[in-house]
Protein backbone atom coordinates (compact mmCIF):
# COMPACT_ATOMS: atom_id res chain seq x y z
CA UNK A 1 0.00 0.00 0.00
CA UNK A 2 0.93 3.44 -0.64
CA UNK A 3 0.69 6.69 0.85
CA UNK A 4 -2.56 7.23 -1.82
CA UNK A 5 -4.39 4.15 -1.00
CA UNK A 6 -4.82 4.47 2.41
CA UNK A 7 -8.23 3.33 2.09
CA UNK A 8 -8.42 -0.79 2.65
CA UNK A 9 -11.01 -2.95 1.16
CA UNK A 10 -11.71 -6.46 2.68
CA UNK A 11 -14.11 -8.85 0.86
CA UNK A 12 -15.07 -12.33 3.76
CA UNK A 13 -17.41 -14.44 4.27
CA UNK A 14 -17.72 -17.95 6.34
CA UNK A 15 -20.69 -20.43 6.37
CA UNK A 16 -21.55 -21.58 10.05
CA UNK A 17 -24.25 -20.89 12.90
CA UNK A 18 -25.15 -17.43 13.90
CA UNK A 19 -28.46 -17.95 16.26
CA UNK A 20 -28.46 -14.29 16.90
CA UNK A 21 -28.13 -12.59 13.88
CA UNK A 22 -31.45 -9.82 15.09
CA UNK A 23 -29.27 -8.32 18.01
CA UNK A 24 -25.76 -8.62 16.01
CA UNK A 25 -26.57 -6.73 13.17
CA UNK A 26 -27.84 -3.25 14.90
CA UNK A 27 -24.24 -3.62 17.28
CA UNK A 28 -21.66 -4.29 14.17
CA UNK A 29 -23.09 -1.32 12.77
CA UNK A 30 -23.16 1.14 15.47
CA UNK A 31 -19.35 -0.69 15.58
CA UNK A 32 -18.77 0.29 11.80
CA UNK A 33 -19.77 3.76 11.81
CA UNK A 34 -18.07 4.80 15.15
CA UNK A 35 -15.23 3.66 13.46
CA UNK A 36 -16.24 5.29 9.71
CA UNK A 37 -16.22 2.00 7.85
CA UNK A 38 -18.56 1.72 4.70
CA UNK A 39 -19.95 -1.03 3.02
CA UNK A 40 -22.38 -3.80 3.83
CA UNK A 41 -22.70 -7.08 5.74
CA UNK A 42 -24.76 -9.69 5.16
CA UNK A 43 -25.59 -12.09 8.37
CA UNK A 44 -28.18 -14.66 8.29
CA UNK A 45 -28.25 -18.49 10.36
CA UNK A 46 -26.17 -19.90 8.09
CA UNK A 47 -22.73 -17.37 8.52
CA UNK A 48 -21.73 -13.73 6.98
CA UNK A 49 -20.83 -11.98 3.72
CA UNK A 50 -19.41 -8.80 3.26
CA UNK A 51 -17.45 -6.17 2.23
CA UNK A 52 -16.58 -3.10 3.76
CA UNK A 53 -14.12 0.25 3.41
CA UNK A 54 -12.07 2.02 5.98
CA UNK A 55 -8.71 3.47 7.58
CA UNK A 56 -6.18 0.00 7.83
CA UNK A 57 -6.39 0.55 12.01
CA UNK A 58 -10.33 0.62 11.56
CA UNK A 59 -10.58 -2.47 9.41
CA UNK A 60 -8.25 -4.01 11.53
CA UNK A 61 -10.47 -3.22 14.87
CA UNK A 62 -13.56 -4.27 12.95
CA UNK A 63 -12.13 -7.67 12.27
CA UNK A 64 -11.09 -8.16 15.78
CA UNK A 65 -14.97 -7.04 16.68
CA UNK A 66 -16.20 -9.75 13.93
CA UNK A 67 -14.26 -12.38 15.32
CA UNK A 68 -14.88 -12.48 18.47
CA UNK A 69 -18.20 -13.79 17.72
CA UNK A 70 -18.95 -17.42 17.91
CA UNK A 71 -17.79 -19.41 15.21
CA UNK A 72 -16.21 -16.72 13.38
CA UNK A 73 -12.77 -16.64 14.76
CA UNK A 74 -11.02 -17.68 12.08
CA UNK A 75 -13.01 -15.38 9.62
CA UNK A 76 -10.39 -15.17 6.48
CA UNK A 77 -10.44 -12.05 4.49
CA UNK A 78 -9.03 -10.52 1.60
CA UNK A 79 -7.82 -7.16 1.24
CA UNK A 80 -7.13 -4.31 -1.76
CA UNK A 81 -6.68 -0.51 -1.37
CA UNK A 82 -7.94 2.56 -3.04
CA UNK A 83 -7.45 6.16 -2.30
CA UNK A 84 -10.65 6.77 -0.56
CA UNK A 85 -14.07 5.26 0.64
CA UNK A 86 -15.61 3.08 -2.34
CA UNK A 87 -18.84 2.58 -0.39
CA UNK A 88 -21.31 5.39 0.79
CA UNK A 89 -22.99 4.02 3.62
CA UNK A 90 -22.58 1.57 6.30
CA UNK A 91 -25.52 -1.78 5.89
CA UNK A 92 -25.79 -4.41 8.01
CA UNK A 93 -28.56 -6.71 6.79
CA UNK A 94 -29.93 -10.13 8.25
CA UNK A 95 -31.59 -12.14 5.44
CA UNK A 96 -32.46 -15.46 5.17
CA UNK A 97 -29.53 -17.08 3.12
CA UNK A 98 -26.49 -15.01 2.69
CA UNK A 99 -26.46 -16.18 -1.11
CA UNK A 100 -29.47 -17.29 -3.29
CA UNK A 101 -28.62 -20.69 -5.62
CA UNK A 102 -32.72 -21.41 -5.69
CA UNK A 103 -31.88 -24.89 -3.94
CA UNK A 104 -31.41 -26.52 -0.46
CA UNK A 105 -28.07 -26.67 0.30
CA UNK A 106 -26.00 -26.88 2.96
CA UNK A 107 -21.87 -26.04 2.55
CA UNK A 108 -20.98 -26.89 6.36
CA UNK A 109 -22.00 -30.17 5.36
CA UNK A 110 -20.96 -30.85 1.81
CA UNK A 111 -18.65 -28.99 -0.59
CA UNK A 112 -16.44 -29.38 -3.45
CA UNK A 113 -12.55 -29.40 -3.34
CA UNK A 114 -10.67 -26.53 -2.78
CA UNK A 115 -7.83 -25.28 -4.63
CA UNK A 116 -4.81 -23.14 -3.77
CA UNK A 117 -4.80 -19.95 -5.87
CA UNK A 118 -1.25 -20.97 -6.31
CA UNK A 119 -2.37 -24.47 -7.64
CA UNK A 120 -5.43 -23.12 -9.89
CA UNK A 121 -3.66 -23.04 -12.64
CA UNK A 122 -2.44 -26.13 -12.79
CA UNK A 123 -6.51 -27.65 -12.28
CA UNK A 124 -7.53 -25.43 -14.98
CA UNK A 125 -4.92 -26.70 -17.41
CA UNK A 126 -6.16 -29.68 -17.57
CA UNK A 127 -8.54 -31.00 -21.04
CA UNK A 128 -10.85 -32.84 -18.99
CA UNK A 129 -11.60 -30.19 -16.66
CA UNK A 130 -14.65 -28.42 -17.38
CA UNK A 131 -13.94 -24.87 -16.06
CA UNK A 132 -17.06 -22.68 -15.23
CA UNK A 133 -17.85 -18.81 -14.32
CA UNK A 134 -20.20 -19.31 -11.83
CA UNK A 135 -20.55 -15.36 -12.13
CA UNK A 136 -23.69 -13.40 -13.67
CA UNK A 137 -23.12 -12.04 -17.09
CA UNK A 138 -21.63 -8.74 -16.53
CA UNK A 139 -19.17 -9.94 -14.80
CA UNK A 140 -17.88 -12.53 -16.60
CA UNK A 141 -17.56 -9.87 -19.53
CA UNK A 142 -15.20 -7.59 -17.27
CA UNK A 143 -12.92 -10.73 -17.11
CA UNK A 144 -12.07 -14.30 -16.37
CA UNK A 145 -9.74 -17.09 -16.28
CA UNK A 146 -8.72 -18.66 -19.79
CA UNK A 147 -11.05 -21.13 -21.49
CA UNK A 148 -13.58 -20.69 -19.19
CA UNK A 149 -17.67 -21.25 -19.57
CA UNK A 150 -19.83 -18.40 -19.35
CA UNK A 151 -23.04 -19.28 -18.32
CA UNK A 152 -24.57 -16.03 -19.24
CA UNK A 153 -27.15 -16.14 -16.90
CA UNK A 154 -28.73 -13.01 -15.05
CA UNK A 155 -29.07 -14.26 -11.43
CA UNK A 156 -27.08 -16.81 -9.56
CA UNK A 157 -30.33 -19.36 -8.80
CA UNK A 158 -30.21 -19.85 -12.30
CA UNK A 159 -27.07 -21.32 -12.61
CA UNK A 160 -28.39 -25.01 -11.83
CA UNK A 161 -30.80 -25.04 -14.80
CA UNK A 162 -27.63 -23.57 -17.04
CA UNK A 163 -26.00 -26.93 -15.49
CA UNK A 164 -28.91 -29.21 -16.06
CA UNK A 165 -29.61 -28.42 -19.80
CA UNK A 166 -25.81 -28.55 -20.19
CA UNK A 167 -23.66 -30.98 -18.30
CA UNK A 168 -24.05 -34.69 -17.49
CA UNK A 169 -22.09 -36.08 -14.17
CA UNK A 170 -21.77 -39.15 -15.95
CA UNK A 171 -20.14 -37.78 -18.63
CA UNK A 172 -18.16 -34.56 -17.45
CA UNK A 173 -16.18 -36.01 -14.44
CA UNK A 174 -14.20 -33.01 -13.27
CA UNK A 175 -16.12 -29.78 -13.19
CA UNK A 176 -13.39 -26.42 -11.54
CA UNK A 177 -15.86 -23.63 -10.41
CA UNK A 178 -14.72 -19.98 -9.23
CA UNK A 179 -16.39 -16.58 -8.62
CA UNK A 180 -15.11 -13.12 -7.18
CA UNK A 181 -14.28 -14.06 -3.52
CA UNK A 182 -15.72 -18.11 -3.20
CA UNK A 183 -18.95 -17.43 -1.32
CA UNK A 184 -20.78 -18.45 -4.58
CA UNK A 185 -19.10 -21.66 -5.13
CA UNK A 186 -19.34 -23.15 -1.33
CA UNK A 187 -23.03 -23.60 -2.59
CA UNK A 188 -22.44 -24.32 -6.19
CA UNK A 189 -19.87 -27.18 -5.86
CA UNK A 190 -22.16 -28.29 -2.72
CA UNK A 191 -25.47 -28.33 -5.34
CA UNK A 192 -23.09 -29.61 -7.68
CA UNK A 193 -22.01 -33.07 -5.89
CA UNK A 194 -25.85 -33.48 -4.92
CA UNK A 195 -25.88 -34.05 -8.35
CA UNK A 196 -23.92 -36.79 -8.51
CA UNK A 197 -20.82 -34.84 -10.27
CA UNK A 198 -18.00 -36.70 -9.02
CA UNK A 199 -14.67 -34.43 -8.89
CA UNK A 200 -16.09 -30.71 -8.19
CA UNK A 201 -13.47 -28.11 -7.41
CA UNK A 202 -13.72 -24.26 -6.89
CA UNK A 203 -10.81 -21.69 -6.25
CA UNK A 204 -10.49 -21.03 -2.53
CA UNK A 205 -10.60 -17.39 -2.30
CA UNK A 206 -12.11 -16.68 -5.24
CA UNK A 207 -10.39 -14.75 -7.97
CA UNK A 208 -9.70 -11.85 -5.69
CA UNK A 209 -7.41 -14.42 -3.80
CA UNK A 210 -5.63 -15.47 -7.08
CA UNK A 211 -5.22 -12.05 -7.90
CA UNK A 212 -3.51 -11.39 -4.53
CA UNK A 213 -1.68 -14.19 -4.70
CA UNK A 214 -0.32 -14.69 -8.55
CA UNK A 215 2.03 -13.08 -10.28
CA UNK A 216 0.76 -11.35 -13.43
CA UNK A 217 3.64 -12.93 -15.49
CA UNK A 218 2.15 -16.25 -14.48
CA UNK A 219 -1.89 -16.00 -14.96
CA UNK A 220 -4.11 -17.35 -16.27
CA UNK A 221 -7.36 -14.12 -15.89
CA UNK A 222 -7.59 -12.21 -18.51
CA UNK A 223 -9.58 -8.59 -18.19
CA UNK A 224 -10.79 -6.94 -14.97
CA UNK A 225 -12.52 -8.70 -12.08
CA UNK A 226 -15.72 -6.62 -11.82
CA UNK A 227 -16.64 -5.41 -7.95
CA UNK A 228 -19.66 -4.52 -6.27
CA UNK A 229 -18.90 -1.32 -5.22
CA UNK A 230 -17.59 2.54 -7.05
CA UNK A 231 -14.24 1.08 -8.61
CA UNK A 232 -16.40 -0.83 -10.66
CA UNK A 233 -13.63 -3.28 -11.33
CA UNK A 234 -10.16 -4.09 -10.26
CA UNK A 235 -7.23 -5.02 -12.71
CA UNK A 236 -4.63 -7.79 -11.99
CA UNK A 237 -2.64 -5.42 -8.82
CA UNK A 238 -5.93 -4.95 -7.41
CA UNK A 239 -5.96 -1.41 -7.83
CA UNK A 240 -8.96 0.24 -9.67
CA UNK A 241 -9.48 -0.39 -13.14
CA UNK A 242 -9.27 2.51 -15.56
CA UNK A 243 -11.35 0.39 -18.71
CA UNK A 244 -14.23 -0.49 -16.18
CA UNK A 245 -15.02 3.17 -15.01
CA UNK A 246 -16.60 4.48 -17.49
CA UNK A 247 -19.16 4.45 -20.52
CA UNK A 248 -17.78 3.89 -23.43
CA UNK A 249 -20.97 4.90 -25.09
CA UNK A 250 -21.37 8.49 -23.29
CA UNK A 251 -18.06 8.32 -20.88
CA UNK A 252 -20.59 8.40 -17.84
CA UNK A 253 -19.37 7.20 -14.72
CA UNK A 254 -20.35 3.42 -14.36
CA UNK A 255 -21.89 3.72 -10.59
CA UNK A 256 -23.28 0.44 -9.18
CA UNK A 257 -26.88 1.75 -9.52
CA UNK A 258 -25.95 2.88 -13.38
CA UNK A 259 -24.68 -0.95 -13.80
CA UNK A 260 -27.88 -2.59 -12.49
CA UNK A 261 -30.04 -0.59 -14.50
CA UNK A 262 -31.83 -2.05 -17.59
CA UNK A 263 -30.56 -0.07 -20.25
CA UNK A 264 -27.00 -0.95 -18.85
CA UNK A 265 -25.09 -3.26 -21.84
CA UNK A 266 -21.18 -3.75 -20.42
CA UNK A 267 -18.62 -2.80 -23.21
CA UNK A 268 -21.50 -0.83 -25.49
CA UNK A 269 -23.88 1.78 -23.76
CA UNK A 270 -26.02 2.66 -20.40
CA UNK A 271 -28.85 4.82 -19.64
CA UNK A 272 -27.35 8.15 -20.34
CA UNK A 273 -26.36 7.07 -24.14
CA UNK A 274 -28.65 8.35 -26.52
CA UNK A 275 -31.76 6.80 -27.54
CA UNK A 276 -29.93 5.61 -31.02
CA UNK A 277 -30.81 2.05 -32.21
CA UNK A 278 -27.47 1.92 -33.85
CA UNK A 279 -25.50 1.67 -30.71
Amino acid sequence: MNESNEYQIIAFYKFTAIEDCESFAPALKEQMIERDIMGTILLAQEGINGTICGKPEAISQIIQIIRAHDGLENLPYKSSYAPGHVFNRAKVKVKPSLINIGADVDPNKTVGQYVKPTEWNSVISDPDVVLIDTRNDYECHAGTFEGAIDPNIKRFRDLPEFIENNYDPDVHKKVAMFCTGGIRCEKSTSWMLEQGFEHVFHLEGGILKYLEEVPQSESMWKGDCYVFDERVGVNHDLAPSDQAKFCPGCGHALTTKLRCDPDYIPGVRCSFCPNDSTL
